[in-house]
């Protein structure tokens, strides 16, 4: 490896080198160096316009476009009656939304659904994320000042009880609601993710902690058929997963649990708990009180799954460091983890052994198992 002083020589040289406008022109230019030069513009302006692209985004979920186009193609004069929008504005629309690839061209005047678009279509829960971001972009309006003065303060912290609130239990039902039914409509984007990366057909019954109105409860049980779930979550939340087990034909073998972690202590029984995007919503501090409830819950030999965003893992990429960096400041609280990190934590609270099991999509969600 080379000594650091001649990495930050050759840092600054490069540098100098890509910052000189003489430079740029010429490797655009240059039939060897074009093809990296127009890739790496292309890449700092989609830094530069991302913002104008997701409001694109946001204007097609708002305007239910991928429902329009699912039954096939239309004109601009079909799309321009359905979204409510003047003609010239349709055009525009969809001229912007066929270069993000969500609708493509079908013939003079007529559009489809590209392959962003499908992809859009086939997932509800991003459509509600994409929505949920207004709030987020909001708190984002002055991004030196949330880095100065830090989160916790804005719409997001007002959104998440459980960062607003000194005492999270106390929130009631219409506070949870929307918090509660955003996160049931994004679990099914991590929970398939979760449970192939590890099964769970040979455990006898799951508590998901922070489980919410039950989604990931509800994937568990339908994907293993003899097992029985539990949610731990809120009094308010818990009321709610009881209702959605009821709904799902489930309460024969669910049930949910209401209070709060914080208190130091969980129900006993399980033999894997699981932690679904719980421990990057917390400091350490709190993440230790968790764990340490976890394991004194878990009979010998018993598992603790833990699936979430992680920092660094592999290397470090936009998801985990940019967005849910900037996310969880505005919200008030917590961070992404490296697994290492939540390894080495996992066992300082007195488990044995911790496995990292690859998933299909670490950018999203990865997951650790923890042995008691």
């Amino acid at each position: 490896m080379l000594p650091q002083h001649w990495l930050d020589a050759w840092t600054a040289w490069r540098n100098r080198l890509v910052s000189n406008p003489r430079f740029q022109h010429w490797a655009a230019g240059f039939p060897l160096t074009r093809p990296i030069a127009h890739q790496s513009a292309e890449r700092l302006f989609n830094l530069v316009a991302g913002f104008v692209y997701s409001q694109v985004l946001l204007a097609c979920v708002r305007l239910n476009l991928p429902t329009l186009l699912a039954p096939g193609p239309m004109t601009l004069e079909a799309l321009s009656k359905a979204m409510d929008l003047p003609f010239a504005s349709t055009v525009r629309l969809m001229s912007a939304a066929q270069s993000l690839n969500l609708v493509e061209l079908a013939g003079p005047g007529r559009y489809a659904l590209g392959m962003h678009g499908a992809a859009l279509l086939g997932n509800g829960g991003l459509s509600e994320m994409i929505q949920h971001h207004t709030l987020f972009y909001a708190d984002l309006a002055d991004p030196v000042a949330l880095l100065r003065q830090g989160g916790g303060q804005g719409q997001l912290a007002a959104f998440w009880p459980y960062a607003a609130y000194d005492k999270p239990d106390s929130a009631d039902g219409d506070a949870i609601s929307h918090y509660s039914a955003l996160m049931a409509a994004t679990q099914p984007m991590i929970a398939a993710d979760i449970v192939c990366a590890y099964p769970l057909d040979g455990h006898r019954l799951l508590m998901d902690v922070g489980g919410g109105e039950g989604a990931f409860a509800c994937f568990a049980a339908n994907e293993a058929t003899k097992l029985k779930v539990r949610v731990f979550d809120l009094p308010a939340v818990a009321e709610r997963a009881r209702q959605k087990f009821s709904a799902e034909g489930l309460s024969h073998r669910a049930d949910a649990v209401g209070g709060s972690f914080l208190d130091g202590d969980l129900p006993t029984g399980a033999d894997v708990i699981t932690l679904v995007r719980i421990l990057h919503d917390h400091d350490d501090q709190t993440v230790m009180t968790l764990l340490r409830a976890a394991y004194r819950a878990l009979p010998p030999g018993g598992v603790l799954l833990i699936g979430e965003p992680m920092s660094g893992a592999p290397a470090k990429d936009p998801m985990a460091e940019a967005y849910f960096g900037f996310y969880l400041l505005a919200m008030g609280r917590g961070r992404a983890r490296r697994p290492s990190e939540i390894k080495a934590m996992a066992k300082e609270a007195g488990f044995a052994r911790v496995v990292n099991r690859p998933t299909r999509t670490p950018m999203l969600v990865r997951v650790l198992t923890a042995y008691r």
